[in-house]
């Protein structure tokens, strides 16, 4: 008989785990390595999601990346035994040339909450799978990774997780070169399902900061930063651009604007988030153009507002600034 549980093993999360496998050495092994690498998957995972971040959307390649990061680096498959475009399939792994599992790959978040592009995935999927005698497959949008195993008459399931959560989720053991090759019996937290949406909204406050709170360098209030990570913290306001009564400070304002669009003596911005550049930006217009500075008047004007108005038309927020 079976035991199942929920425990952690170094830092792991381990879902429903058998007894039977727990007491294995290669699963103990797998869990340490999960533990250790999981951290730098995520911060990696997180580098290659910016451009979805930045335009709302993310190729195919960049699931492919991060499912290459979690096998190799994660997981103990060696980057040669990943192969891409086999007879179609996307992903095909293989150890000393026996083909172990198809990874039928989605855009990011093409999968995660929408079932019937997961059916169609399996679908293709269980094609190549019977096309290249491949008994294990799996489909992914680097969000979710979703596997089973074809058996007579249908399927097994193998493991579902999600790749955006803080701690690396034990199952993956069942696509590890350890466990690849072993049914698993007590799938039961292994079942196809959609999985609930995570907060990844990406936001930054715009209040003007609680009365009485300055700015320990420049003393001044919230109000007069373009970018303010919480009203009640001075140290995540950056920019500062207008004078205490609320008028532009005509010394701050392009120095502000330099420090993202170039570099102000020598420095670039780092300590504002990518997605709120573009509001920033629209403030920072604004007050350019309640001095007359924007929309720019040819080559007389400074540099610093002609890349500020080329910076916005680019991200189709001119129109706001100048309003």
């Amino acid at each position: 008989m079976r035991i199942t549980r929920v425990r952690r093993i170094d830092g792991c999360t381990v879902t429903s785990e058998s007894v039977a496998i727990d007491s294995l050495a290669c699963y103990q092994h797998c869990c340490e390595r999960l533990a250790v690498a999981w951290p730098g998957f995520r911060a990696r995972r997180e580098e290659r999601l910016a451009q979805q971040r930045r335009y709302g959307t993310a190729a195919e390649k960049v699931a492919e990346n991060i499912l290459e990061d979690l096998f190799t680096m994660v997981l103990d498959w060696r980057l040669g035994e990943l192969n891409n475009q086999v007879g179609y399939a996307d992903l095909v792994l293989t150890r000393l040339g026996v083909k172990y599992l198809i990874v039928e790959v989605k855009r990011p978040g093409a999968l995660v909450w929408n079932q019937h592009s997961v059916d169609l995935a399996l679908g293709q999927a269980h094609r190549y799978a019977d096309e290249q005698k491949v008994a294990s497959v799996a489909v992914s949008d680097g969000v979710m990774l979703y596997g089973r195993d074809r058996i007579p008459g249908g399927y097994r399931d193998r493991l579902l997780v999600r790749l955006d959560q803080p701690y690396p989720p034990a199952d993956l053991w069942w696509l590890s070169t350890d466990g690849i090759y072993r049914p698993r019996d007590d799938a039961a937290g292994a079942c196809l399902a959609l999985l609930p949406r995570a907060d990844d909204t990406y936001s930054f406050a715009t209040d003007s900061g609680l009365p009485g709170i300055l700015h320990p360098k420049y003393q001044l209030p919230a109000r007069c930063f373009a970018y303010v990570g919480s009203a009640a913290d001075p140290a995540t306001w950056h920019l500062p651009y207008l004078l205490k009564d609320g008028t532009p400070d005509l010394a701050r304002l392009p120095k502000a604007i330099q420090a993202i669009l170039s570099n102000y003596r020598g420095a670039h911005v780092s300590s504002v988030p990518e997605a709120a550049i573009p509001e920033v930006l629209v403030t920072l217009g604004r007050t350019a153009r309640r001095l007359g500075k924007l929309p720019v008047g040819g080559q007389s004007s400074a540099r610093a507002y002609t890349q500020l108005q080329d910076a916005l038309e680019q991200l189709g927020r001119l129109a706001d600034a100048l309003a």
